[in-house]
């Protein structure tokens, strides 16, 4: 059984690519993925790819209406445990009910809280592990702040607990500089790194230039993209105001492209419209969620890739997305983010909670041709250490025995 009641982010393609292996490689046994109910509007797509497979053995399982609407909401740190509570008990009943001889939690983080008081599974249990933060003061310019230092050993403890658990069989990570920091101190094997899936881009040239056409992008720009969930968080804000501190000697050689949804984008267009008045921008934006199969015409047309974000933890798609375009990316310094442009020279890394270094690293990439930035034998490394067969391989690998 898989279990992943989360809609957005890695979570559709990583149970596509899963669902992709099982088929292909004619897994014996059952297949059960239990999803949440939006999960099955929002991405019929893939509910559609399992039903065309030729396995038989392969089913969506959405929980029920009234399971889905008495979730307590995520709103308070003390709602956000009880959830994890909730969705642990959706998980046992449905492991149950189904007659799982295994479950696969996609998003294991939020239920380390309920296995500390040593709550039980029907059946033995592996899951993906996002968001570690134990390590960060070991990687490059990590700035730690005392709730940083405490939240590291509260990490500390909880990782200690869950790998002891008698019924976990393998915790998957996708930040490898975790995976070895755990492996070190515990000495155990019950960890790996998980490469994040990306498949190699193949925009059609023509289908990129039209939708530059159509988004009517001026040729003399160096086009900006911002791509994902528009959020306080991925640093929109601190963005704008390095654009509007740059002259407008460089402001005219700059387009801002911001594709993706966003509950701020009235607050970000208003932004805009007051620099714009000022400086000699082109700003383009579309707020809205982009399907898979036009992502690469986003990232073939812009020249720079930004992620400026606030305090990341974790991997970001974005990464990837960037390195198999090709394109440098800005990004932020910190945590593994920072670790990873550095490392795979995947283009310019600033601290992205100061807006005068953000506006630094804007003016290196006009001042140079896109194609200087970065390092593009590394970035095609970095692409390919994160294939999607490396990813369904090491997860159904190290599950076989089951």
């Amino acid at each position: 059984m898989m279990f992943d009641l989360s809609v957005r982010g890695h979570h559709p393609s990583y149970i596509q690519y899963l669902i992709q292996y099982w088929d292909k490689n004619t897994l014996p046994g059952r297949l059960d993925i239990v999803v949440s109910q939006r999960f099955v509007v929002e991405h019929a797509d893939v509910l559609e790819y399992a039903d065309r497979c030729s396995s038989k053995n392969i089913q969506f399982v959405p929980i029920s209406a009234a399971e889905e609407a008495l979730l307590s909401s995520r709103k308070s740190r003390l709602k956000r445990a009880f959830r994890f509570f909730q969705e642990w008990q959706i998980l046992c009943r449905y492991a149950k009910a189904l007659k799982a001889t295994h479950c696969l939690v996609l998003y294991f983080d939020t239920y380390q809280i309920p296995l500390l008081f040593g709550l039980t599974a029907p059946c033995s249990f592996s899951g993906i592990y996002f968001r570690p933060t134990f390590h960060y003061d070991r990687l490059t310019l990590a700035r730690s702040s005392e709730g940083d230092r405490l939240q590291k050993w509260r990490e500390i403890f909880s990782i200690s607990r869950v790998l002891k658990h008698p019924q976990l069989k393998m915790l998957f990570c996708l930040d490898p500089f975790a995976v070895d920091f755990v492996k070190k101190r515990y000495k155990t094997d019950r960890i790996c790194h998980l490469p994040d899936p990306i498949l190699p881009i193949a925009a059609e040239k023509n289908c990129s230039q039209s939708l530059k056409k159509q988004l009517q992008i001026e040729e003399k720009r160096t086009v900006f993209l911002m791509f994902g969930s528009l959020t306080e968080r991925k640093g929109i804000y601190q963005l704008l105001e390095a654009i509007a501190s740059l002259s407008d000697e460089w402001c005219d050689r700059l387009c801002l492209l911001l594709v993706g949804e966003s509950r701020i984008s009235q607050q970000i267009d208003e932004k805009i419209a007051k620099i714009s008045q000022i400086k000699p921008i082109q700003a383009i934006a579309r707020y809205q969620f982009i399907p898979d199969s036009e992502i690469p015409d986003y990232f073939q047309i812009s020249d720079v890739i930004l992620a400026p974000y606030q305090r990341h933890v974790g991997m970001s798609g974005i990464l990837l997305w960037a390195a198999a375009a090709n394109k440098p990316i800005l990004s932020s310094d910190y945590g593994l983010m920072g670790e990873m442009v550095d490392r795979y020279g995947l283009g310019l890394t600033v601290d992205s909670s100061i807006p005068e270094e953000i506006a630094k690293g804007l003016m290196e990439c006009l001042s140079q041709p896109a194609s200087s930035l970065g390092d593009r034998a590394k970035m095609k490394h970095f692409v390919e250490q994160n294939s999607v067969h490396r990813f369904t391989q090491t997860i159904f690998n190290s599950l076989k025995d089951i």
